[in-house]
Parts: C-alpha cells; sequence; structure tokens
C-alpha cells in the first residue's frame, strides 16, 4: 500500500477529533457565558468603569454619603417630553446624561430611592402631574410643544413595595423645575440636595442679627421685608438679640448676622467661637446702609453712623475692610428716577452676569444682582485664608469716601466728576475660606473655648445692606384687586442660595461644580481663534483708513469755496481711493475666511479619513495577515 494513502487512512480520525474539540470549546463556551452575561445583567448591573477624562459618571464622595444615610424612602419621577424634544438633539443629550446619573444614585441607594421616567404629552393626566409636582415647561418643542424636563420627588413615610408602588401621600414633596444645560456642572450638586432637602423632616433652623428692621414693624403695620418673608418658607428663622447674647445654638444651621453695630463683646465671642465650631456665618456690613434709622450720635463708632462694621473679626480673619470707602462703577451704574429724571447712579450698580461667579452654585444661575453704595473686601498679606469672590465690580470702578457718596445725594452726576477708573475688579461678595483663629485669645480659660477652627471652615461676606431691601429687587403689582411682588433683580435669589448652600451638610457643601459632558473641539477652536486675530487686525486697519480718509475730505472742505471744481474732483478721488482699498480689503476678509473654512474642512476630511477607511482598512490588513499566517502554518504541518 502506498505510503500517502497510509497517512490519509491515519491522518483522517486525527482531523475528526479536532473537529470535534473545536465544536465542544464553542459548546462549553456558550454553556459558560450565557449564564455569566444573565447573572451580570441582574446582579452586577451597578458595577461600571467611568473611562471619561473628568470622571464624569462617578458619584463624588459628598454625593455617596448622603445617599447612604438616607432614613426615608425616595420616589423620584423625571418628566422629559421624549415626543417633543425629537428635533432638539443637545437637550436629548443632556437628559440622557441626567438619566444615568439619577440611575447611578438609585443603584447607589439599595432600593430607599425609586426612579421613574414619564413623557408628559400634550392634554395628559402626565403632563397635569408635571405641572402639579412644581415643574416649569419651556416653548420651542417640536410643533410648538412645551418642553417638560425636571425632576419631581417626594419623600414617603414608610417602605415602598417591591413594584415601587405606594397609594399613601408623599409626606414632603420638591422639585428642580428645569434641568438647565447651562448649569450642568452643578448636576450632581442639584440632584443630591434634593434628596438631602427630602431626608429632612423639619425645616433648617436659622439665626438672624439684625440692626436694620427686616422684621417690619407690627405697630406702624410694616411687613417683614421680602427676603425674611421667602426665607420664613423654607426655613425656621429665629432672631437673636445680640445684647443678651452669649452662645449660638451649634445646631443652628446658618447665622445671618445684618449691619453689625456696637456688638457687645460677649456677642462677639458667641460668633466667633460659633465660626471655630463649624458654624455657617453671613455678614452683611455697609458704607451707608440707606434704610438703618439710628439716629446720628456725638459718640458714634463710625460716622456717619449707618456705617457698619466688625473689626475684631476681621483683623483676626484676614480681611481688609474699611467702612469709609465706597465702590463706584461707572459701567455698572444703575439708572434710577431722581426729582423727575432719569439718570445713571454710579454708587448704585446693576450687577450682570460678568460680575457674578459663574463656577460657583450660588450665583452661577444668577442674572442680575442691584447693590447701594457697597464696601469691598481684600485680604491682609499675612491671611492665611482664601477669598474666592461672588459678586466683584467691572474695571471701570473706583473708591471714594462715604462722606463724598453722602454729600452727592441729591446730585448723583456729581461723582462722576474727576472720575478715574484703576482698573480693579473690587470684591464686593465673597467666600472667606480658611483656618480660623480665635479673636478672644483672653477667654482661653472659659469652658469649652476653642481656638482653632477646621481647615475648612468658611464665611461669607457681603459688603451691602441695601440688597436685601425690597426697592432694590421688587415692586408691588396690583393685578386684579391683589397686591403681588414683581421680581426684576435676583437679590432674593443670592440670600436664599447663599442660606440653602450653607444650610446642608458637609457632604452637600464638598459637592463641587464638575466639568460637562460637551468635549470642545479644541484644535478647530484654535483655528477659529487664529482667524479672529486675522479678522481682528483687517478691522482695525480698515477703521483706521477710514479715519484717515474722513479727516483728509475734511481738510479740503475749506478749499471748496474758492475752487469748487478742483476741490470736488480731489474728494471724488479720495472716495474713489477709499473704496477700491476697502473693496480689496473686504476681498481680504473673504480670503481669510474662506482660508480659515478650508483648514476646518481639511481637519474634518482628515478626520472622516481616519474613521471610515484607515481605521477599517487597517483592522482588514491585521486580519487578512493573520489568516495567511495561519493557512501558511498549516501548510507546513502538513
Amino acid at each position: 500500500m502506498p505510503r500517502s494513502r497510509l497517512q490519509r487512512i491515519f491522518s483522517t480520525p486525527l482531523r475528526l477529533t479536532r473537529r470535534t474539540v473545536l465544536y465542544a470549546g464553542l459548546v462549553l463556551l456558550v454553556l459558560v457565558f450565557v449564564p455569566l452575561i444573565v447573572a451580570s445583567s441582574r446582579w452586577l448591573h451597578a458595577s461600571r468603569i467611568d473611562l471619561t477624562t473628568d470622571q464624569l459618571y462617578t458619584l463624588t464622595p459628598g454625593t455617596l454619603h448622603i445617599v447612604d444615610t438616607l432614613q426615608r424612602p425616595l420616589r423620584l419621577t423625571l418628566y422629559f417630553s421624549d415626543h417633543a424634544t425629537r428635533d432638539l438633539p443637545q437637550l436629548r443629550s443632556y437628559e440622557q446624561r441626567v438619566r444615568e446619573m439619577l440611575q447611578e444614585m438609585v443603584a447607589r441607594s439599595h432600593g430607599r430611592i425609586r426612579l421613574q421616567i414619564i413623557d408628559p404629552v400634550p392634554y395628559s393626566d402626565d403632563e397635569a402631574s408635571a405641572e402639579g409636582g412644581g415643574l416649569t415647561a419651556a416653548n420651542g418643542g417640536s410643533n410648538g410643544e412645551r418642553v417638560f424636563f425636571g425632576l419631581a420627588g417626594s419623600a414617603m413615610s414608610g417602605n415602598v413595595d417591591s413594584e415601587g408602588a405606594d397609594d399613601r401621600a408623599p409626606e414632603k414633596t420638591l422639585a428642580i423645575a428645569f434641568f438647565d444645560p447651562a448649569r450642568e456642572a452643578f448636576l450632581e450638586y442639584d440632584i443630591a440636595k434634593l434628596l438631602y432637602e427630602l431626608n429632612q423632616a423639619s425645616k433648617p433652623p436659622i439665626g438672624v442679627i439684625s440692626a436694620l428692621p427686616v422684621d417690619g414693624n407690627p405697630v406702624l403695620s410694616e411687613q417683614p421685608w421680602t427676603v425674611m418673608q421667602q426665607l420664613g418658607q423654607l426655613f425656621d428663622v429665629k432672631a437673636l438679640d445680640p445684647a443678651t447674647l452669649k452662645h449660638v445654638d451649634e445646631h443652628m444651621k446658618v447665622l445671618l448676622l445684618i449691619q453689625p453695630k456696637r456688638l457687645p463683646p460677649d456677642a462677639q465671642y458667641a460668633i466667633d467661637q460659633y465660626v471655630l465650631g463649624g458654624g455657617h456665618l453671613v455678614v452683611f456690613v455697609d458704607p451707608d446702609a440707606e434704610l438703618d434709622s439710628t439716629p446720628y450720635t456725638a459718640d458714634s463708632i463710625t460716622f456717619p453712623d449707618h456705617g457698619s462694621d466688625l473689626p475684631r473679626l476681621f483683623k483676626t480673619w484676614g480681611v481688609i475692610y474699611d467702612p469709609s470707602k465706597v465702590v463706584l462703577d461707572r459701567a455698572r451704574a444703575l439708572q434710577i428716577e431722581l426729582a423727575g429724571s432719569s439718570l445713571n447712579h454710579p454708587a448704585m450698580l446693576d450687577l450682570g452676569a460678568q460680575e457674578l461667579n459663574r463656577d460657583d452654585v450660588v450665583t452661577a444661575s444668577l442674572q442680575r444682582i442691584n447693590v447701594s453704595t457697597a464696601g469691598y473686601f481684600d485680604l491682609a498679606p499675612d491671611a492665611h485664608a482664601r477669598l474666592i469672590p461672588l459678586l466683584q465690580s467691572s474695571a471701570e470702578a473706583e473708591v471714594v469716601s462715604t462722606q463724598r457718596v453722602l454729600d452727592a445725594s441729591n446730585d448723583p452726576a456729581s461723582l462722576l466728576q474727576g472720575y478715574k477708573a484703576d482698573g480693579t475688579h473690587y470684591v464686593l461678595a465673597a467666600r472667606l475660606r480658611g483656618a480660623f483663629d480665635s479673636a478672644f485669645p483672653e477667654r482661653v480659660a472659659q469652658p469649652g473655648h476653642l481656638a482653632h477652627s477646621a481647615p475648612n471652615a468658611e464665611v461669607i461676606l457681603v459688603a451691602d445692606t441695601d440688597l436685601l431691601s425690597d426697592r432694590l429687587w421688587v415692586e408691588p403689582q396690583t393685578i386684579l384687586g391683589e397686591t403681588m411682588m414683581r421680581v426684576f433683580a435676583n437679590n432674593g435669589d443670592l440670600v436664599i442660595n447663599l442660606v440653602d448652600n450653607l444650610s446642608g451638610s458637609s457632604a452637600l457643601l464638598s459637592i463641587r461644580g464638575r466639568s460637562t459632558s460637551q468635549r470642545p473641539f479644541t484644535r478647530v477652536q484654535a483655528l477659529r481663534n487664529v482667524a479672529d486675530q486675522k479678522f481682528l487686525q483687517k478691522e482695525q486697519e480698515l477703521e483706521q483708513e477710514l479715519a484717515d480718509t474722513r479727516r483728509r475730505l475734511d481738510e479740503l472742505q475749506p478749499a471748496k469755496g474758492s475752487h469748487g471744481s478742483t476741490a470736488t474732483a480731489e474728494q471724488r478721488r479720495e472716495i474713489e481711493q477709499f473704496r477700491q482699498r476697502q473693496l480689496a480689503i473686504n476681498k481680504e476678509l473673504r480670503d481669510v475666511q474662506h482660508q480659515l473654512n478650508a483648514e476646518i474642512d481639511a481637519l474634518g476630511l482628515r478626520v472622516k479619513f481616519i474613521n471610515i477607511v484607515l481605521v477599517p482598512a487597517l483592522v482588514v490588513l491585521i486580519g487578512l495577515l493573520y489568516g495567511w499566517r495561519r493557512t501558511r502554518y498549516s501548510r507546513q504541518r502538513r
């Protein structure tokens, strides 16, 4: 029998054995991996790996602490108008971001949080439920439909069943009216704050020490200031008497100190110890509190007596503040009515978005804050704390004496005489954060005396009290016989945000703004920046030539009387030259724009080529090389 036939005979069973082993291996893989996938989808659904650059989908320790310490079951309902946003890809993308963060918190809660997602279609019970839950609809959806995108939360009194059903009325309901993509950096904070507030059984207590009539005067039928009425709706507000104050309760979430004047040493010491013990203090001082009704006296600590200061504590904290100085800002002067005429008051400031800290959760969503005769803060050279601005002036500001502002009360325009802007952004309100020492070291022998604070102590400083008054942010309006307040500035929102932020737990305060999920095309932006510089240079050239041409025409104008035809011809030549040069520069501008578009298009083509052609081609090539090597190896073995 030939040798080749013997080889075929003996090799046939071997090939069948390999094939059998291969099939058996495939069956074994199916038997192992299918149950593994099913088990992981059921029991390991919360296990995910966050590979994003800024860890966008990883909850901060503060949020984890809030979720882990929930005492009551919570029910969350995310309302999103899916059908109405089919033509709004940016909002749909942000909804996915919100939903994934909520699901991450739900998975962490181990059943304490139940999440429901509803599409409130128009004229449905779900739409009515969204409105009743405190959500606000935005216009601009597909076919003019209203868009709901918010979160309603309820705290339940008992346990929710395994299916998430509960027929009992909730004990407490709160809502995020609308998820604004502009607040994406504070998304985690907003949701964690909602969870924290739902978990609270009662209103957080806050204290108020004020030398101003913020609570009104019942004898004179004067109502409390609107900001105090709003605080009373959200917090348990307790008025503290500085004359008898010797200790601030450590359970007091926030202490508002408004217009501190001639505070007794015991009251100052109580405030000092409250801050060192981890309490949250907001100080409102003012060079001239215009609603201070205190009469002028000969023994006043400050003159005029409507100024306020906290010199001993400020000095210990390393804060520089001078009640005899007022910040003027002609670029942000507030328009007022005085003696029947309208004018801009440089000591009354209309602070816009550019003067507000967009990276702080307190001021990120505010648009307008009005202040009047405000002072400013700075840090001493030896200060151990940081001053983080919340409100500041523009670079067109100037500092003048308080007395000068008082003297110009009947003629505010006189404050602009000799005005010299110094290019400084003066800090009108700020967070003071760091480690503080006691301002009363001589009381070290007193029981429970604290000499130092924790490293992350914080105090809020505001160099104006007038922003609390109604006249700078609300005005009464009568509608159908009912008096309502029309809001024209965000002063009240600022105060509510401050107290709301500080009254939360330390875990909530530790949650800072985060990066957004929108990743910019940095290379394209760099190209645009270069082109913008080119455009700016050309625009400057055009404006300069325009000014030169007009000056030349003005020089020719006197000669028109004696040599009309010659002057007119010269003028025409000048105008024609200018027009030709203007057309040339416009062409250069278009060339720059075309060059910019060409570079961006070329970059886009390169990216598309890499993604569509190069990468698949490399995958195919690697596959062909692998197949060729296997075929060659099989032939060699034969």
